[in-house]
């Protein structure tokens, strides 16, 4: 790999800067000019002349329309790259699904449930159904907080409080109430938990029993709720809760690890503070992993529908069906109806951490982001939060930030989380452990305590991104069985947890 220069297709007409370019360098062996004026590493660079009006290339996919002339050697970002909207096509070509491999799957330890689903963490959790349970509900999981308690119930990861800021102003059949009750009963049902609390206050819109019709929970058993101002305030509330959980452990606590096939572990796949190098390492290194997992029968959530926008063509050219595709469009769709009033619309969504990491557009953006998915074929569309039940890549519903995003994808059932980072998103996400992915190496050394698998490797020259997917994957197979996340040894999760809300009154 160049040492200076990465040009990513014979057509494009950028390079990426491995390093700050400093004027009068050459841009050899890509072009005949020399650059112009600085340009920082994970910019780009021109290797031609650009005419205003005239779609950039990047990837071999166009990432913008020159604002003015662009001369070769000139520093290619916001000052001279407009945003014309996505220029991404939308035929629809329907292929199979993808073969399984022949090689026998590797196996993971997990936690098989009572159901068939499968587990790779065991905790127990206290939900809350509006935000005035919340403080109820830490008071009960703070009880755990002295580790005595694993003496007599080691298998038992902790005691998890899991609240949010909504469940009242909040009427029935709207799409955030629909969503938060989504979220809940997949918390509920989740593998990753032993049993779970549910906490409500007595008097909110999504009070426990409107809940539980709506998604079809039943109370009992390893699912047990207590309402607030039925039991009779904080202590009294916080005392029972206490008691339940007891039970729960008592009830649920000897259940071990036992060997898995890999078919079972179903992995959402997230990208934050994204830079130039997301797309060049550790996101398609990651779709590297998300392949081998597909192959071996596993479930991939692709998801942060505004991050494919512009990029959505090559999702189209590889899905299951043409209901598929079509759905997949009509996301797109409300999208953009949805952010049109935001002041830039689709392209407000690179944070400036992003544009000076070097992405300009979120054309740009989303040719890097959706390289997470891998090359196999798109199998479903699903709604945010909605229980995920095709195998294979599938994609969900959700916006790009990554705490709603995230607890879309728990709530549909993933057990296990990556999440690739250039710029060095701190992240958890209880129950579900959050594999961090650097995807260059700098930032790797200044945050090791953050990071989990360097992907810097890929643009170093010390790995090919099949060896970087291949580490990624049995990196998820450790953590799948057991194998601390650095997030979990410092104590992220609980606060990660944000159910999405779109309507009016929140």
């Amino acid at each position: 790999m160049p040492d200076r220069l990465l040009r990513l297709s014979p057509n494009d007409h950028v390079a990426v800067a491995l390093t700050a370019l400093e004027p009068g360098e050459a841009l050899s062996p890509f072009s005949d000019a020399t650059v112009r004026g600085p340009v920082p590493a994970g910019h780009k660079v021109a290797l031609r002349s650009v005419g205003a009006g005239e779609q950039v290339l990047r990837l071999g996919q166009p990432i913008g329309i020159a604002a003015r002339p662009i001369a070769a050697g000139e520093h290619v970002h916001m000052h001279n790259l407009d945003y014309p909207g996505s220029l991404a096509g939308h035929t629809i070509t329907v292929t199979p699904p993808p073969a399984l491999t022949n090689r026998e799957p590797p196996t993971f330890l997990g936690y098989r449930r009572d159901d068939g689903r499968v587990g790779t963490r065991n905790y127990i959790g206290v939900l809350t159904t509006v935000n005035c349970a919340a403080g109820v509900a830490h008071l009960i999981a703070n009880r755990f907080a002295d580790p005595a308690w694993r003496n007599d119930h080691p298998h038992i990861d902790g005691v998890v409080a899991l609240s949010h800021g909504s469940g009242c102003s909040v009427s029935d059949g709207s799409p955030s109430m629909d969503m938060l009750r989504r979220v809940l009963a997949g918390y509920a049902r989740h593998p990753n938990f032993a049993g779970v609390l549910i906490v409500g206050l007595g008097c909110e819109d999504n009070l426990i029993e409107l809940l539980c019709e709506q998604e079809g929970l039943e109370l009992g058993g390893t699912v047990r709720s207590l309402t607030i101002q039925e039991v009779g305030g904080t202590r009294a509330t916080a005392d029972a809760g206490a008691a339940i959980v007891r039970e729960i452990m008592a009830e649920t606590g000897n259940q071990g690890r036992e060997p898995l096939p890999v078919s079972e572990l179903c992995v959402g796949l997230q990208c934050g503070g994204s830079d130039s190098f997301s797309g060049i390492s550790a996101n398609p290194a990651l779709g590297v992993a998300a392949d081998i997992l597909v192959g071996h029968g596993g479930t991939a959530i692709l998801s942060e529908t505004p991050e494919i926008y512009g990029a959505e063509n090559l999702l189209l050219q590889r899905v299951a069906s043409e209901d598929v595709g079509r759905r997949l469009i009509e996301l797109l769709d409300w999208w953009k109806d949805y952010t049109a009033h935001e002041p830039k619309g689709f392209d407000n969504n690179p944070s400036p951490g992003n544009r000076a990491g070097g992405l300009t557009t979120i054309l740009e953006k989303s040719l890097g982001a959706l390289s997470k998915g891998g090359s196999t074929t798109l199998m479903e569309v699903y709604p945010y939060a909605e229980a995920v039940r095709k195998r294979g890549l599938v994609f969900m519903d959700s916006p790009g930030y990554d705490p709603i995003s995230v607890t879309g994808q728990i709530a549909g059932g993933a057990n296990l989380i990556c999440f690739t980072t250039g710029r060095g998103s701190c992240f958890g996400c209880r129950p579900s452990p959050s594999l961090k992915i650097a995807t260059n190496s700098a930032m790797y050394r200044r945050m090791q305590d953050d990071m989990d698998v360097n992907c810097g490797t890929v643009l170093d020259g010390e790995a090919s991104l099949e060896e970087a997917g291949q580490a990624i994957f049995e990196a998820m197979v450790r953590t799948a069985s057991g194998a601390p996340t650095k997030s979990e040894l410092l104590g992220y999760g609980e606060h990660e947890f944000l159910p999405w809300h779109v309507n009016a009154w929140v």
